[in-house]
């Protein structure tokens, strides 16, 4: 196991491990950590947002389907938010607040007492 020391800031510094024994650049471990980074927060998203481990089917074709939904879902949650500047729990909470406020004003479900 190697442990480098990146300095950030003049207050604060970070340390980055890695297993590779070969490595020998903190810039390269340090580059290698945010790409990890990356597929970190890649994954943090598809749970949070699309409810990729919410299906409860048995057989591989209908996973196979949710998870190609669910990555569908990311994507295109993503563009939008590259687009107009917001993060991607920014442009779900949009979607689902407007949602949210067009049902009070006229709900689908008529909700009448018998």
């Amino acid at each position: 196991m190697k442990l480098f020391r990146v300095t950030v800031s003049s207050h604060r510094t970070e340390f980055v491990a890695t297993n590779d024994l070969t490595q020998n650049s903190t810039a390269a471990a340090q580059e290698e950590s945010g790409v990890r980074w990356k597929i970190e927060e890649f994954h943090r998203e598809l749970k949070q947002l699309t409810g990729i481990e919410a299906c409860q089917c048995r057989k591989a074709r209908i996973q196979r389907n949710h998870i190609a939904c669910a990555l569908l879902v990311w994507t295109r949650l993503k563009t939008i938010a590259y687009q107009s500047a917001q993060t991607i729990y920014q442009i779900k909470h949009g979607l689902l607040s407007d949602y949210l406020m067009a049902q009070l004003k006229q709900p689908a479900i008529a909700m009448v007492l018998a």
